[in-house]
């Protein structure tokens, strides 16, 4: 599929993407340990309440001000990420001043909306009591439909550009394609991926109405027309499958799962003195969800990924299906990986507990197998 040298440089890239994850691991783990141990969230919290308040409005600011502080000391590793790891590999092309305006812009937005979002679940105490934590999964579940919507339109023009796909042949074949298999689509836009990254990608943001399909315009330099196609019809297959309503009923039931721990966890004055805290309060019992709750979740990962691989062996069998044939999207698959270095032999128990999507060999079987149906 790829010759030795190739293979040789993406087995490099794996080992160096491999080392700074663990890296970052250990890193973000200590951070976190340090701040725990220290005194430092309570002696914080003390003072912010001192200084400004407890309204809902201090008690967000908090959990901002938190979370960015918390980030703020994984920056460098995201730094050398991006300017050593990739442009070592070849894949970097965003500038200094474009990374930086991406994290600018990023924090200006947190504190745009999350802020107000943040103040909104907290007030639902004063509103609704004890029976608080069910309005405020509501309101996220009517939050995350809302951007679902807005965001395409309103978020991601503020960091990437998207043009219509020009008149052509590569058109045409696309908005055929939409049309036999029954999905409309208002627009469909070229992103300036290539303005961050060399890697590819292929997507479709919002829904009903707002529905856009999206093509880096470094996937459009990588594939031809057929291959491109057959990358429409996969992210179609997922739409047909219903693949995304039904992501979106478990996030919905995680999300409630989680309002309800939290709403448990506030009125469990072991669960504050753990941590150092002398009295509760809602705002910390968010915090400290926020904080321990990835020590559960990730043993979630391999069931979620188990799934999602399901899921893409469907869209895989639904776009063969579409285009006709299975191999433009196999020699799609190939190029895809070869361009951006996948790792083509991965540990099978590695795989099966970290990716979300099959490796190359896994999904050409099952595209070449007659068994396998959309």
């Amino acid at each position: 599929m790829v010759d030795a040298a190739t293979h040789e440089k993406s087995a490099r890239y794996t080992l160096a993407k491999t080392r700074l994850e663990q890296v970052e691991i250990i890193w973000d783990l200590l951070i976190l340990l340090i701040v725990l141990a220290s005194g430092l969230l309570p002696r914080w919290w003390e003072w912010h309440a001192s200084q400004f308040g407890g309204t809902v409005w201090a008690s967000a600011a908090f959990l901002i001000v938190i979370g960015t502080a918390l980030a703020l000391p994984g920056l460098p590793l995201d730094w050398w990420g991006q300017f050593r790891l990739e442009e070592r590999f070849g894949f970097n092309t965003t500038t200094q001043r474009t990374w930086w305006l991406d994290r600018i812009k990023g924090l200006v937005l947190m504190w745009l909306i999350g802020w107000p979002l943040l103040a909104l679940l907290l007030k639902w105490v004063d509103w609704a009591g004890g029976a608080w934590w069910i309005y405020a999964w509501g309101t996220m579940i009517v939050f995350q439909i809302v951007m679902m919507a807005l965001a395409p339109t309103l978020i991601l023009p503020l960091f990437n550009k998207f043009s219509p796909l020009p008149q052509g042949a590569l058109r045409d074949r696309l908005l055929a394609l939409g049309e036999k298999t029954g999905f409309s689509a208002r627009e469909i836009l070229v992103m300036d991926g290539s303005k961050r990254s060399r890697h590819s990608n292929a997507l479709f943001t919002g829904f009903g109405r707002f529905r856009k399909i999206v093509l880096f315009d470094t996937l459009i330099d990588q594939l031809g027309v057929a291959e491109l196609e057959a990358v429409l019809a996969h992210e179609i297959g997922h739409y047909k499958r219903k693949h995304i309503p039904k992501l979106m009923v478990v996030s919905m039931l995680s999300t409630f799962l989680a309002f309800a721990a939290v709403a448990w966890l506030a009125e469990q004055r072991w669960f504050y003195e753990a941590f150092g805290f002398n009295s509760p309060h809602l705002a910390i019992a968010f915090l400290l969800f926020a904080v321990a709750s990835n020590a559960v979740t990730f043993w979630a990962g391999p069931l979620m990924n188990v799934w999602s691989r399901k899921y893409e062996y469907e869209a895989d069998a639904y776009a063969r299906d579409a285009v006709g044939s299975p191999e433009p999207l196999q020699h799609a698959l190939r190029k895809l990986t070869r361009d951006n270095l996948s790792n083509l032999t991965p540990h099978p128990l590695y795989s099966w507990f970290y990716y979300s999507h099959p490796t190359l060999l896994e999904r050409e079987a099952a595209l070449l197998s007659p068994r396998t149906s959309s």
